[in-house]
């Protein structure tokens, strides 16, 4: 598979829906986590980030506006020990409470479908970073319906164990644009983490998003001998 630009892969397509990118820094120092949202509706461009704990919630900028909020509001971050959780959905809370049963990632999601949005059926994408002892791996999941037939479901799991410094994976909900969304296809993809802090991080990702679609980014780099944290967020509607 071709390593691309954050910049190429972003530009290369102006709806790519929600977005996880995870990977390791240049230097092999930190773990490197982005989620990004987009929308075309109303109700789902009337959304915010905000910091929840360790994580973050996502909000309704303006609540008077809220239609339905059973898919656009939930907890796209959540923190368990020495694992980091972002998912495009409350799937967030099932990986969540399923490790800490003891539950693995995958196991955590075999109860969970794509969304109830037909005719979309938008694929719920999940990962987790974990570190332990300086060591750093991840794991990504996607679970979608079959070409769009709600009746066949198709759960994908891809895990990356001492990844290489400098490179991410990139999951996304669609694969391009229509009517309905087709969804994202094949294993996710690499992309290359250029030698910057995570401002440089998080102003490119944010800068090479659609102008018209993009709604909200969050970006973490976690040092991965010691555990500690940066985050930013940028919301279009604040």
């Amino acid at each position: 598979m071709i390593r691309k630009t954050i910049e190429e892969e972003l530009r290369s397509m102006p709806y790519h829906g929600r977005g996880i990118i995870i990977g390791k820094t240049p230097d092999g120092l930190k773990a490197a986590i982005a989620y990004f949202i987009m929308g075309r509706s109303e109700n789902s461009r009337n959304r915010v980030f905000v910091e929840q704990g360790d994580g973050i919630r996502t909000e309704a900028y303006d609540p008077s506006k809220m239609v339905d909020p059973h898919l656009i509001i939930y907890s796209p971050v959540r923190v368990l020990g020495n694992k980091t959780i972002v998912t495009n959905g409350d799937q967030t809370d099932t990986i969540y409470e399923g490790m800490d049963r003891q539950l693995t990632f995958e196991q955590s999601l075999r109860g969970r479908e794509f969304e109830d949005d037909a005719p979309n059926y938008t694929p719920r994408i999940s990962g987790i970073v974990h570190l332990d002892g300086g060591i750093m791996n991840y794991a990504m999941s996607i679970i979608k319906s079959s070409d769009g037939n709600p009746d066949s479901v198709l759960r994908y799991t891809y895990a990356y164990n001492s990844p290489i410094a400098g490179e991410a994976r990139f999951i996304h909900t669609y694969s391009s644009e229509g009517n309905p969304l087709p969804s994202f296809e094949g294993e996710p993809k690499r992309l290359e983490i250029p030698d910057v802090d995570l401002d440089g991080f998080t102003q490119l990702i944010w800068d090479n998003l659609n102008e018209d679609n993009k709604i909200s980014l969050f970006t973490r780099y976690i040092d991965i001998e010691t555990g500690k944290t940066q985050t930013e967020i940028i919301n279009k509607n604040l």
